[in-house]
């Protein structure tokens, strides 16, 4: 007589299960910051994203600290709403005590002083804070989540900054150029460049795209503009 085995399935009702919660969320976008002897170029896209899903398409993430100091972020966007609130607080406080404007460089050293505070639960921003120093020249400033400082004449950040820094190394530091021009940059040549890699980055990355605010920072103030890209 033939006997019908039951087949036989393992038990996993007693497994321990995983349960996994993260408190970030990276939002997307990117910045680029360009610094001549006398200007700042500043530009972050406007697409607010998360994986495949977009929240709004125009949304700007360039904040103004003063008349000559602006900072971009890109990342998760409530780090960037928390952290520009507390910034801006500082900027009223030093104001009302000193009675005057903090300057682009203690702006700088201010936000690295804050990041480094929330090094054990960073921000999760990335940060390019561009201005005017005290002799008038364009700067800019490019931090890590914890604080560390790096101040250059180009950067670019954010969820496409490493395809388009190695493009501003060739076109703004003319790295790896027989040819290297000796003219300095014009605020015309920064803002073509500028559009030019915000353009790259809309073809290769998803979470760059639909449009660009781009900030001039001159001694007379700031100045606005706006850039269409891919809405796709």
């Amino acid at each position: 007589m033939s006997l019908l085995m039951k087949p036989h399935y393992p038990d996993y009702s007693s497994a321990p299960v995983q349960h996994q919660f993260s408190p970030y969320a990276d939002n997307g976008g990117s910045v680029v910051a360009i610094a001549g002897d006398d200007f700042v170029v500043l530009g972050a896209d406007t697409r607010l994203s998360a994986g495949f899903s977009i929240y709004t398409r125009n949304q700007n993430k360039l904040f103004p600290l003063s008349k000559t100091t602006v900072l971009g972020c890109s990342g998760c966007w409530c780090d960037t709403l928390t952290l520009t609130r507390i910034l801006k607080s500082r900027m009223q406080m030093y104001q009302q005590e000193h009675n005057k404007t903090m300057s682009t460089t203690a702006c700088a050293q201010m936000l690295s002083t804050l990041l480094y505070y929330k090094r054990f639960f960073p921000y999760y921003i990335s940060n390019v804070l561009v201005g005017l120093d005290n002799e008038g020249k364009g700067c800019v400033y490019s931090y890590d989540p914890i604080g560390h400082c790096e101040k250059a004449t180009y950067r670019a950040g954010g969820s496409a900054g490493a395809l388009l820094q190695p493009l501003l190394d060739n076109q703004i530091g003319q790295k790896n150029m027989e040819i290297v021009s000796s003219e300095p940059l014009s605020q015309e040549k920064a803002l073509a460049i500028l559009k030019d890699v915000f353009i790259s980055a809309a073809e290769r990355d998803i979470y760059t795209g639909d449009s660009v605010f781009i900030n001039i920072i001159t001694k007379d103030g700031i100045k606005e503009e706006t850039f269409e890209l891919r809405k796709d």
